[in-house]
């Protein structure tokens, strides 16, 4: 009996599965029409906002029982699918294969795109700007460590925008080639990996060498040529490497988070839930600051975050960067941005996007 009711919700299962493939064909072919108006007009292929309010619409109205982180995710590969009938997006990343900013870039574009991995973040940028890459994803601020300050740096320089953030949970493991400690010398890894694992590190291995190296995904790789080395990296750096878990989620901060800036030449329209992000310095005079943030309180504008750089001249002036809420296409948002401007040393808006995190 139990045998014969299993058959038959199998049954209902592949009919279901049958309207879906019909429906993701259906909605495919749509997509391909939006793509010939888009090709009309010159128009980007990924519009961030739009899909930003699909994926938002879809949570909201999911009425269960799958979980709506879920039904994103499915929605978000659905909807990489259908954009690469269009034309595949390239993205940059810090590489190599296996970075958290790798798992960023599929979190935010799916995996229908290139994907395409570089040494170092003044390369992501560079990769975009000079158009080999549609979109460049970088590393911007972590939880426990703070701002990534060769990120800021860049934004500050860069002819880009910003146009999307994704935040992705940072999970340590310890891992070598042979799955244990056995003449391991070195542990290598992201100095701000060893920065986040140093309590653990002190407690369990203090005598260990550590090396901070490109990325935690490059030390993956190194460890998987050498016994004498462990690495710290992502699980999937690790089963990409082939290596073995010696320990498994030793950051320090169980809730780790890094945050990802997605930057290129698109400018984005309002999403419905939006965050603007800009760089400021004050001039050098009592009460600058105070006078320079005024308008964000005049307007009901909220600051959401406010993080400070030195400018390197020498002369103890720093900049500022600041997210407030809201695109600077609404009005409220426009006339604080105009008056920033005014009476700022130095003003840059570095991107309105959809907020996500």
């Amino acid at each position: 009996m139990s045998d014969e009711k299993l058959a038959q919700l199998r049954q209902q299962i592949d009919q279901i599965d049958a309207q879906i493939l019909d429906l993701l064909n259906q909605r495919a072919r749509v997509a391909q029409e939006v793509g010939h108006v888009k090709a009309e007009t010159n128009a980007p292929v990924f519009r961030p906002e739009r899909e930003a309010q699909v994926l938002r619409n879809m949570a909201e109205s999911n009425p269960g029982p799958l979980d709506s982180n879920n039904v994103q995710l499915i929605f978000r590969e659905v909807m990489s699918a259908c954009r690469a009938l269009e034309r595949r997006v390239v993205v940059a990343f810090l590489g190599p294969v296996g970075t958290f900013s790798e798992q960023a870039v599929y979190k935010q574009f799916g995996h229908a795109i290139e994907a395409m991995p570089c040494v170092s973040i003044d390369e992501v940028f560079r990769a975009t700007e000079a158009g080999t890459a549609d979109f460049g994803v970088v590393p911007i601020e972590n939880s426990s460590e703070g701002a990534i300050n060769r990120t800021l740096d860049l934004l500050l320089q860069t002819s880009l925008a910003i146009s999307g953030e994704v935040a992705i949970p940072v999970q340590h493991s310890l891992m070598s080639k042979a799955g244990n400690m056995e003449g391991v010398t070195r542990i290598c890894a992201h100095s701000q990996a060893l920065a986040q694992c140093q309590a653990w590190l002190n407690q369990h291995f203090p005598h260990v060498e550590r090396q901070a190296v490109a990325s935690n995904a490059e030390a993956a790789r190194m460890a998987s040529q050498d016994y004498s080395i462990a690495a710290i990296a992502s699980e999937i750096a690790g089963q990409q490497y082939t290596l073995g878990i010696v320990s498994a989620h030793i950051q320090d901060d169980p809730h780790n988070r890094t945050r990802f800036a997605v930057v290129g030449r698109l400018h984005t329209n309002p999403s419905g839930k939006d965050q603007t992000s800009l760089v400021l310095a004050v001039p050098n005079k009592a009460g600058a600051l105070y006078d320079l943030l005024a308008p964000l309180s005049t307007h009901s504008v909220s600051m959401t975050r406010f993080e400070s750089r030195p400018a390197r001249t020498g002369n103890w002036e720093y900049y500022f960067y600041v997210d407030v809420e809201g695109h600077i296409m609404e009005p409220k948002v426009a006339a604080a941005m105009a008056e920033l401007n005014d009476s700022a040393a130095f003003f840059k808006i570095l991107g309105s996007y959809p907020c996500t995190v």
